[in-house]
């Protein structure tokens, strides 16, 4: 089953229909409800939604008293959202969103007894874990199909989290491999992204020395400071002669200097001697004069300046560069080649680095196939290809994906067994009968530091920690889309704290285009940057394709934008998260400019 509707055992949608007694007061009940929300329309309209949600808990509640609870009769509210590998229900809230401007509270139905808002799930809305998974995935979001539940924002104030980055110590009321009931509230977007990287630098990181040969994108877990001056003697920056005092300068033919050679004599007032780049400048120099620049006179011995010459000319001082003990990097540098060849230059055999963090990666889903062409329903694993590479470039060290399907016992042993310290799973994050996460962490007592973020697509993301001392579970939506949206989310930030990086740092560029919003999430659009035409502006252009199940708009994407609630208009500034492969742009700088 999906993380969508689920029908209830009569085929009918997961809400019950009321009949006999109770039908004229449920009637009544809708009708009130329905006027109050035209009132919130045109005025009153955070009062009208607080009574509105109120009524709508009351009823809710009063009917799961006079029934037993089934899990196949929850209503869709009170599922997180996306399936795992290519069984999440691709339903249209998880699209590109509604017009700029449009309020979910525009559409009528916005009820728990709207039969619209419960309809039995669609096969043909069910993509495969592949970017062609869904034909009709374009992009577009119905409100009639998607409406924010159990969210903090609809709460009346007292009861409001008083924080809303709060743990949560068990995500759900279940029994052991049960099924769970009520979510908890999601997290805004930006504060899911900030526990995360919060989470991820509350340890102390531990140091290991690499050899330079091995501390390549590894991060400096302590300042990289000189170890000698640089240059550490007087150089000569250019090919030519080294003089002393004014010229014209007598040489000695056949005589010269050279990079690497011993020490030499102090240099004479009046003479001058061969040198090559890098070679060391005897005492008394008073300039280089570059070889192009210089006259000889072979019959007579004697060497002219064809230009004036400026005293300390084309010779690197001692010191140039820098000097002993002056602080080169920063600790929580990549280290890069050119770290490396600074740090050579200034000494060094080895680095202190951090770590790089281990993660697991398990692909959950009995329908994925790893080679061929889908058939029979099953569907080819997108993720398990994508994770690897994609969190190595984020940092990390990354064990072979472990394809697990939906074996609940097996996910409890990996996660028990694991020593990295991050696991990634891909799936199961949702609350149907195969979605196994929530029950395994609750079983294994892990702490769920974040169930569910309110941004789209991949809003069923978690966080959680497996044992006091980790290791880290980050729980991925199955859609493509919406699985890189949870890396970004709470991969990204979790592993840049683990590794001892920097967080990425924000920055926001314009776009050319009306970007469509949910309207209470935020929505992470794949944009391509480009650059600005006869003196205009570089901007950030939407790609299409953009839907949970798809691949194809982040696939020739070089960044997301993050699009708040309601959506932007064209020449908008929005917020850019750079893909960990896109190449310098002109929107960032580096830290010597």
């Amino acid at each position: 089953m999906t993380g969508g509707d689920l029908p209830g055992r009569d085929g009918t949608s997961g809400t019950r229909g009321v009949t006999g007694p109770d039908s004229a007061l449920a009637r009544a009940e809708a009708e009130e409800l329905a006027v109050e929300q035209a009132l919130a329309l045109v005025g009153g309209r955070n009062h009208a939604r607080i009574q509105v949600n109120d009524r709508a808990r009351n009823r809710a509640g009063d009917q799961a008293n006079d029934r037993p609870r089934n899990p196949a009769d929850e209503p869709a509210h009170h599922q997180p959202g996306d399936r795992a590998d290519g069984r999440a229900r691709n339903t249209a809230d998880d699209q590109a969103g509604n017009p700029v401007g449009a309020r979910a509270n525009d559409q009528a139905g916005d009820r728990p007894g709207d039969p619209a808002n419960h309809r039995p799930s669609n096969p043909a809305n069910h993509p495969a874990n592949h970017p062609s998974g869904n034909s009709a995935d374009d992009g577009t979001w119905n409100p009639v199909n998607d409406r924010p539940h159990d969210r903090a924002d609809d709460l009346p104030p007292d009861q409001l989290p008083s924080d809303p980055t709060n743990r949560h110590p068990t995500p759900h009321a279940t029994s052991a491999y049960g099924t769970p009931d009520s979510p908890t509230p999601e997290h805004p977007w930006d504060q899911a992204r900030a526990l995360a990287a919060r989470a991820g630098r509350r340890g102390v990181a531990s140091v290991v020395r690499l050899s330079l040969d091995r501390a390549l994108g590894h991060v400096l877990a302590e300042p990289l400071a000189a170890l000698t001056d640089l240059p550490s003697f007087d150089t000569s920056a250019m090919d030519g002669w080294a003089v002393a005092g004014p010229g014209p300068w007598a040489y000695e033919e056949g005589t010269g200097l050279r990079a690497g050679g011993d020490p030499t004599a102090p240099l004479p007032d009046g003479t001058a001697v061969r040198i090559a780049t890098g070679a060391r400048i005897p005492a008394d120099t008073t300039a280089v004069i570059r070889s192009e620049h210089a006259h000889v006179d072979e019959a007579r011995g004697l060497l002219a300046a064809r230009r004036p010459v400026v005293t300390g000319q084309d010779i690197r001082p001692r010191g140039q560069e820098c000097g002993s003990g002056d602080q080169l990097v920063p600790a929580g540098t990549v280290v890069t080649p050119a770290v490396l060849g600074l740090a050579a230059a200034a000494g060094y055999d080895a680095l202190p680095a951090v770590p790089r963090p281990r993660v697991d990666v398990l692909v959950l889903g009995d329908e994925l196939l790893t080679s061929g062409l889908p058939h029979d329903g099953l569907i080819r694993d997108a993720l398990g290809p994508m994770l690897g590479p994609w969190l190595r470039a984020l940092g990390a060290e990354v064990s072979a994906p472990r394809r697990l399907g939906d074996d609940a016992e097996a996910l409890r042993e990996a996660l028990a067994s694991s020593d990295a310290d991050l696991i990634v799973t891909t799936g199961g994050t949702a609350a149907g009968p195969v979605d196994h996460v929530h029950p395994v962490l609750a079983a294994l007592g892990a702490e769920l530091l974040v169930d569910g973020v309110a941004v789209r697509p991949g809003h069923p993301m978690l966080l959680a920690l497996l044992a006091p001392e980790g290791p880290y579970l980050v729980g991925l939506p199955g859609n493509p889309l919406a699985a890189v949206s949870g890396l970004l989310t709470l991969a990204e930030p979790l592993l840049a704290g683990l590794a001892g990086r920097p967080a990425q740092d924000a920055y926001r560029a314009l776009v050319h285009a009306d970007v469509p919003g949910h309207p209470h999430d935020t929505r992470l659009v794949p944009v391509v940057h480009r650059a600005g035409r006869a003196g205009g502006r570089d901007h950030v252009a939407p790609l299409r394709y953009n839907g949970p199940a798809m691949l194809r708009g982040i696939a020739a994407a070089d960044g997301l934008a993050v699009v708040p609630a309601g959506g932007v208009r064209s020449g908008t500034e929005v917020e850019i998260l750079d893909l960990p492969w896109a190449p310098a742009t002109p929107w960032t700088e580096g830290c010597f400019t």
